[in-house]
């Protein structure tokens, strides 16, 4: 990878910013899916009713936070992954490690890239939500922000993760597809965790994502996150960041 940048971060991120862009897979599975998803389920006209056992909310407002986590699911553990693994298996990290653009440069170029996709994504998704279904905008955005900020955390240290492990880019996809279903379960997709039987809710409860969605719902009904909620998501971040830190090979 060769540049004239001075700033060699600065450099890589924009490189890696290039490279993802003309992948179009990963931009329309960040970006694109989630709202196209939103959308669908917006159509079916049961979903636009007030549902009393909802306290008079709708299921396509319970959705919206959903596909934000869909966005993230998709970002740290099929997309990442699948990228750094590919880059250790054909040996770009290896060589970056006698250049001066170190290859802890990489990690961090695409962590700030995925950051970005899901960034926009969720601003699509609050104003696809809004605009089309006239779902309300978070009654509490900063406490959506800092929920929105410490689950993005969790799933792009849970792709690191994943990479650490897997020595191959096969491999990384394999283990991103186990993970990913049961995330996108406990997320909401299939059902959201707000309709979920009480028993259920308090196990994916202490999942990232089941968590995650438990918090942003409350920022967007107007309460601060609960402190339970946020910790159970930062926890997940601080552990899998350290996972990651501890097996990350970048050979």
């Amino acid at each position: 990878m060769t540049t004239t940048d001075t700033n060699p971060v600065t450099a890589v991120v924009r490189t890696e910013a290039r490279l993802f862009v003309r992948e179009p897979g990963a931009m329309f599975w960040i970006l694109a899916f989630p709202v196209v998803l939103l959308t669908i389920l917006g159509l079916i006209p049961a979903f636009r009713e007030p549902d009393a056992s909802l306290g008079g909310r709708r299921v396509i407002d319970l959705y919206v936070p959903t596909v934000v986590l869909l966005s993230m699911i998709v970002a740290g553990i099929q997309t990442m992954p699948a990228v750094l693994s590919s880059y250790r298996e054909r040996e770009i990290l290896r060589r970056l490690s006698v250049t001066p653009v170190r290859p802890v440069t990489i990690l961090l170029a695409q962590i700030v890239v995925h950051a970005v996709a899901v960034a926009g994504a969720v601003v699509l998704a609050l104003l696809v939500g809004r605009g089309v279904f006239g779902v309300a905008f978070p009654e509490q955005p900063w406490g959506y922000v800092l929920a929105v900020f410490l689950t993005l955390a969790a799933a792009l240290s849970m792709g690191a993760a994943i990479a650490a492990v897997s020595g191959t880019t096969r491999i990384a996809q394999t283990i991103g597809t186990i993970v990913f279903f049961p995330m996108m379960f406990c997320a909401g997709v299939w059902l959201p965790v707000q309709t979920m039987p009480v028993l259920l809710q308090r196990i994916v409860e202490v999942t990232p994502f089941g968590a995650a969605s438990q918090i942003l719902d409350q920022a967007a009904r107007g309460e601060w996150p609960s402190a339970g909620g946020l910790m159970v998501v930062a926890l997940w971040a601080v552990a899998l960041t350290a996972a990651a830190a501890r097996w990350f090979r970048w050979q």
